[in-house]
């Protein structure tokens, strides 16, 4: 590791950036450099406006272009002590998807047909509670508290902790699970390192039963994430309680699964539907 890669780290580690966030930046660095093929401290804000162009016609999306500017910011302004002017820059409008949700029993076709019962525990998880991947895989044994009918989340995406509810079909398969495995410490642990899965090794066993059970789109963790969210808002559950189960910072992030949910919309009645006025 060279000096400037291990004093970016370093100023990180004081930021209390996540172990994510960190390896996101650094990969962004990483690339910026090999571009050039010069050391970073090298080159200049031209250089990185030319790199951003370069990203562009090569079709990176608006939210690699979006990390990349964060973390190239981040060095240059912290690590290495900059004045530069980074609004100068200009940054990529966010291309704004609504996310493919599945039916309620397309979900539970594919968790049912996941054969290792670690993983379906692990994915039922996701979904039974509105969880991140990231954060289900880091679940330990002592988050679980069934008496209450909770999952303590911590640290989760921008460090910050939550109460979920532990459903009790939820709490059965829960149990079910750690009666046949018996996990120490983490809750789902790798078989080769006794440490968390992996996320790569997670997505695999998705894309795995996908293809099995021909289930098309692909479901993916976060799908399951957001069917939990829009599941929950077509079953009548406040979007303000939404918001607070999944943690996240902005209500407009949650409302995005009001404009998903086809309850409402396929519940409205066309014009030519409506009734006449009286003569």
């Amino acid at each position: 590791m060279t000096k400037l890669r291990q004093r970016m780290v370093e100023d990180m580690e004081i930021r209390n950036f996540s172990p994510h966030t960190q390896a996101c930046y650094l990969r962004r660095m990483t690339q910026f450099t090999r571009h050039f093929g010069r050391s970073p401290d090298q080159l200049g804000l031209e250089d990185i406006r030319s790199y951003l162009v370069h990203l562009r016609e090569h079709g990176a999306s608006a939210g690699v272009i979006g990390q990349t500017i964060c973390g190239l910011r981040f060095f240059y302004l912290r690590t290495l002590g900059k004045d530069w002017n980074f609004h100068q820059l200009p940054y990529p409008r966010k291309e704004h998807r609504l996310p493919h949700v599945p039916d309620r029993e397309v979900v539970l076709r594919f968790l049912g047909g996941i054969a290792n019962i670690k993983h379906r525990a692990l994915l039922t998880t996701c979904y039974g509670a509105g969880l991140r991947v990231s954060e289900a895989r880091r679940l330990k044994v002592e988050d679980l508290d069934g008496q209450r009918g909770v999952i303590h989340v911590h640290l989760g995406k921008g460090l910050k902790s939550r109460l979920v509810p532990l459903s009790d079909t939820l709490l059965e398969v829960l149990r079910a699970y750690w009666r046949a495995v018996r996990p120490k410490e983490w809750l789902f642990p790798s078989g080769k390192t006794g440490m968390p899965m992996v996320t790569r090794s997670i997505t695999r066993v998705c894309q795995r039963t996908c293809h099995e059970l021909g289930i098309s789109p692909k479901i993916t963790p976060h799908t399951l994430r957001h069917g939990f969210a829009t599941h929950l808002l077509e079953a009548g559950t406040n979007v303000r309680t939404i918001q607070l189960l999944m943690g996240h910072t902005s209500l407009r992030t949650t409302a995005d699964y009001m404009r998903v949910s086809t309850t409402e919309v396929l519940a409205t009645k066309g014009p030519l539907d409506l009734p006449r006025k009286a003569q």
